[in-house]
This record gives structure tokens, sequence and C-alpha cells, in this order.
């Protein structure tokens, strides 16, 4: 099982790194805030409710360029 890759306000980041917010369906924000968090540290408030934060490096990842 791998890490989890969604958090909501609150969670504990599991990584240092930027997180962004994004929509509760997925899908992008526009001016999304992103944070920087260290390991351990809480989750803000997202600036609406039922949004989420991924962290951006996870989101590169996710779409790998086809050549």
């Amino acid at each position: 099982m791998g890490e989890r890759t969604e958090f909501r306000t609150g969670d504990k980041a599991p990584n240092n790194g930027v997180y962004i917010e994004f929509g509760e369906t997925g899908s992008n924000v526009q001016d999304p805030e992103q944070i920087e968090l260290q390991a351990g540290d809480t989750f803000p408030e997202t600036t609406k409710p039922k949004r989420i934060w991924k962290n951006k490096r996870d989101l590169s990842r996710q779409h790998p360029q086809i050549r």
C-alpha cells in the first residue's frame, strides 16, 4: 500500500514539500493556495470547504510525457 496523496485540514504532512490546494472532484482550482510544510506540520484550512491538499511534486508525476 502506498503513501497517501490527498490531505485534509488538520492532517499531518508526511514529507517536506510544497502542497497545493485542489478541488474536491480532483479538478484544478483557479489561483490555488500553495503552502510549504515540513514533515509533521499540520495542514491549514483551505480557502473553500471540501477542498484538499496535494503535494505539488506528486502532481507532476501523474502525467508522464509521451515521446
